[in-house]
């Protein structure tokens, strides 16, 4: 075990922030005040002093030998509350029919959803460029680790957790679907409109039209990247498939991206995991990979080993049991890993 998954610190404040300054990222922004106050804020979350629509969780890979963040990982427990409602464009038929003329049609028609009572949401995959196409394949740790902490305090979160894919843009930046739409009622570029959102999302109740929108009537570009993915973010699509996740027939107001869904306790991590206890044996065969995590005085740690898993007890190897300071006799959460690689980006916003 080289990379250990936690919770972020505030000694992570350089690494995160330089980690930022390679993305363009709303979620991870390239301003050390802006991250500070998240990590403070995940630190409350970690700590439960935070009520569940205001938890916000952001979770750090660190590479041991060299001692820094590679890459990270959120989770907002609850997105769409009473007040501070979520979005999204739900995608729906309807028919069309003339009888004179005797002829039909079936158009796709765009609908504006308002959910006050939201699910969790993951998202913030993001990844040193210098880890990428790394064996020990960073990208998935961190993604999945995450799904751990939620198996480990469901209580803590919703019943369904989804994600925003991060849809194809334009070399320039541009999203093709807001251009087509959500500008003609805004006013406003995409970067703005997107950054706005994330302090204030008024403006879309009040200027997205309530009516249902008829998706032929949109340039034939917007039509193009609609529910559609980045190419760089199709292993995050695959992995998040892979466990459980499907698409829900709903977009992102601002850029198109596709909504996934899944039921947490039907997540293959969660619905495969375990508690187990911890027994020393040095002389075994660690045949098997997985997952392995541990809270201790609210502080999460999780990584990925080699293991043997003989009923409700775990052998590890002494370097795992050393990286994550495990002792015989320790209750962990397990679970075995999926096969599905990931190199992307990030798995949402």
């Amino acid at each position: 075990m080289n990379f250990l998954v936690r919770g972020a610190a505030p000694d992570d404040l350089d690494d995160l922030h330089a980690l930022a300054r390679q993305f363009s990222l709303l979620n991870l922004p390239q301003d050390k005040k802006a991250i500070a106050q998240k990590i403070e804020s995940s630190i409350a979350a970690f700590n439960g002093e935070l009520k569940k629509d205001e938890a916000q969780y952001l979770f750090v890979i660190e590479d041991i030998e060299q001692k820094m963040v590679a890459g990270s990982s959120q989770v907002v427990a609850k997105h769409g509350a009473p007040g501070e409602p979520s979005y999204s464009f739900e995608i729906l038929k309807k028919e069309r029919f003339s009888k004179d003329l005797g002829v039909g049609f079936i158009h796709q028609i765009l609908r504006l959803k308002i959910n006050e009572d939201g699910p969790t949401e993951i998202g913030g995959l993001v990844v040193d460029y210098g880890y990428r196409s790394r064996p020990e394949k960073i990208g998935k740790q961190v993604s999945l680790a995450r799904f751990l902490y939620i198996g480990m305090y469901p209580d803590n979160f919703e019943e369904n957790v989804y994600a925003q894919m991060a849809p194809p843009l334009t070399e320039e930046g541009r999203s093709e679907f807001w251009e087509s739409l959500g500008r003609r009622f805004t006013g406003m570029p995409y970067q703005e409109a997107d950054l706005l959102s994330q302090k204030n999302k008024e403006f879309i109740r009040s200027l997205f039209p309530e009516e249902d929108i008829y998706l032929c009537l949109l340039d034939a570009k917007a039509r193009l990247v609609l529910g559609r993915v980045a190419q760089e973010t199709q292993p995050a699509l695959h992995l998040l498939e892979s466990i459980g996740f499907s698409y829900m027939n709903e977009v992102d107001p601002f850029d198109g991206g596709p909504h996934l869904s899944a039921k947490a306790k039907n997540v293959s991590l969660i619905k495969n995991a375990k508690f187990l206890k911890i027994k020393n044996d040095q002389s075994c065969e660690y045949s098997e990979q997985g997952l392995i995590a541990i809270c201790r005085e609210k502080i999460f740690l999780a990584g990925q080993t080699a293991c043997s898993v003989r009923g409700d007890e775990i052998y590890l190897p002494e370097k795992s049991m050393k990286t994550m300071e495990l002792s015989p006799g320790e209750t962990i959460y397990f679970t075995p890993t999926p096969s599905t690689k990931i190199k992307g980006r990030k798995s949402g916003k």
